[in-house]
């Protein structure tokens, strides 16, 4: 058995970072965002229906996806938002489970599957049973907003506008199994991850221990 584990935080709460120290231990990570981008990649199935439903001119002149432009169409209409989502999230969904099979097939101990809106999207609903733990990369809002102005150019307004449009702080540390602090510097998030992946692994063979006697 394959101990599969959700990675989940709030925007600019370091998930990448985190993500990128499973990887470095050896740990296979399957990022929803990642496969978000490569199922509307230029020839993937997803672009293609995209482009028969709203046209060409979702495309740039390299003939991939015009995200901004895309944004722009769905942004005030429910209805093609819809369209959208219940297009790309199946596929999504579809290849994440792809991933974590081959991680069983391949006697992997445990992955971890990045997931920003786990809480929002998948959290009480039947996929969540696919998972085993949660894990929450948690930092204060102060930290938070600090981050995004640096990031997206120092605008107030749009790092308070992503942050409030997600779950709260509180609604994910409330389905947290494991929580991972953000609030010092790098190192410290390393050895976090470092304390955890000794933590999973000993549960991975503890289970495999249990179902085998």
């Amino acid at each position: 058995m394959t101990l599969h584990i959700v990675l989940t935080g709030g925007i600019a709460s370091g998930k990448s970072a985190v993500s990128g120290f499973f990887e470095e231990l050896d740990v296979r990570v399957i990022d929803a965002d990642i496969i978000a981008r490569e199922v509307v990649e230029p020839g993937a199935s997803g672009l293609n229906q995209i482009i028969e439903h709203f046209g060409e001119s979702v495309l740039l002149d390299n003939g991939s996806l015009d995200r901004q432009a895309l944004r722009e169409i769905v942004f005030n209409d429910e209805t093609k938002r819809q369209w959208l989502n219940g297009l790309l999230h199946p596929m999504i969904r579809n290849r994440m489970a792809e991933l974590r099979s081959d991680a069983e097939k391949c006697d992997e101990l445990y992955t971890v599957s990045v997931i920003p809106l786990y809480f929002e999207t998948i959290h009480g609903t039947t996929e969540a049973q696919s998972y085993h733990r949660v894990l929450v990369v948690d930092s204060s809002q102060e930290n938070q907003l600090e981050r995004l102005m640096k990031r997206d150019g120092g605008n107030l307004q749009l790092a308070q506008s992503l942050m409030s449009s997600q779950a709260t702080r509180q609604q994910r540390l409330s389905i947290a199994d494991d929580i991972i602090k953000n609030e010092s510097d790098l190192h410290s998030l390393k050895q976090q991850v470092i304390s955890l992946d000794s933590h999973y692994r000993d549960l991975a063979r503890n289970q495999r221990h249990e179902q085998d006697g």
